[in-house]
Formats: structure tokens, C-alpha cells, sequence
């Protein structure tokens, strides 16, 4: 019986280890900087569904960027399918060896995030309104950018240890 107990507190442990590696991208095509694909206007298609496959939000996002050298900062503005706005602003510092910190209003703390060859691997604590209260949730975000200029934007969000849904988005510069 302890086994088992044992077990099965382990087993979220064991499964959780493992994954992509931002390493693993290192050779990739085409090369993925920041400050050069977000620098102008890019729009985004997004779409976000809970744990069970519950399509909860969609909707499209236009941001534009601006590089001064060092801060890339990115004015976010969201149109959700159900009529409402949200706006968010980044400012992401650009650090070596392809790393990024980066910062936004409902941003706990500081993101942190690094390149390798075509992708990049985001990580932060976002303070989500839900109903009448605000979560701190954890946002694991992977990017790929495809050799037509998509980027393909992949987000985890959990509480606790416990996913709580994904985020699909598509970006694509405005020409």
C-alpha cells in the first residue's frame, strides 16, 4: 500500500521530466531572432482550449514593435470572438547567447526566455482575471518560425503543477 502511495505521488514527478530542450533546436533553419521578426507589425491568430479540448477563447492579435538596440517593445493589442479588448505591452531586453528577459503589466515578476536556431522557449507567471479573482498562473511558451515567415507560438498554462489548458496562436508580418 505505501508503494503504491509512493507511486502515484512520483508518478506526476516522473511523467513531468523529459521534453523538447531549447538545445535541441540549435542547428535549425531559419534562425529565429526576436527583435527582427517582432520589429514592425505582426498579426496573430490565436486560440486557447482548457485541459478536456474545450475551445474557451479565440481570438486575433495585432502588435506593433519597436528595437531600440537593447529593449524590444512590443504594444499588444487583442480582439477576443466574443467582443472584448485586452491590451498588453512588453519590454523584452535582449541579454547574450541568445536570452531574453522581459516584462509586461500583468507579468509577475520577470520572463525569461531563450533562442536556439528557429525556436524559442518563453517562461513566466501571468496574473489571469478570472471571474472576480486574478490567478498567478505559469505560461511555458514555445515558438518556431517556419521558413515562410510563420511563427508558431505554443503555450502551456498550469497552476500548481496541474495544466490548466493550451494556447495556439500564429503570427505572420504585416507587409
Amino acid at each position: 500500500m505505501i508503494r503504491c502511495l509512493a507511486l502515484l505521488l512520483l508518478l506526476p514527478l516522473l511523467l513531468g521530466c523529459g521534453g523538447a530542450r531549447i538545445e535541441d533546436f540549435a542547428q535549425t533553419q531559419p534562425k529565429l531572432v526576436l527583435e527582427d521578426y517582432f520589429a514592425g507589425k505582426t498579426r496573430g491568430w490565436g486560440i486557447f482550449h482548457d485541459r478536456f479540448g474545450n475551445v474557451k477563447r479565440q481570438f486575433v492579435v495585432d502588435i506593433d514593435g519597436t528595437w531600440d538596440g537593447q529593449t524590444l517593445i512590443l504594444d499588444e493589442k487583442f480582439r477576443n470572438a466574443d467582443g472584448t479588448t485586452e491590451d498588453r505591452v512588453w519590454r523584452v531586453k535582449k541579454l547574450t547567447d541568445g536570452r531574453y528577459e522581459g516584462t509586461a503589466g500583468d507579468v509577475d515578476g520577470v520572463a525569461t526566455g531563450q533562442t536556439a536556431g528557429q525556436a524559442l522557449q518563453w517562461s513566466y507567471y501571468l496574473m489571469l482575471k478570472v471571474e472576480d479573482s486574478t490567478w498567478r498562473v505559469h505560461m511555458d511558451d514555445w515558438m518556431y518560425l517556419q521558413p515562410d515567415g510563420v511563427l508558431i507560438n505554443t503555450t502551456t498554462m498550469s497552476k500548481w503543477g496541474f495544466e490548466l489548458g493550451k494556447l495556439s496562436l500564429f503570427f505572420v508580418k504585416n507587409r
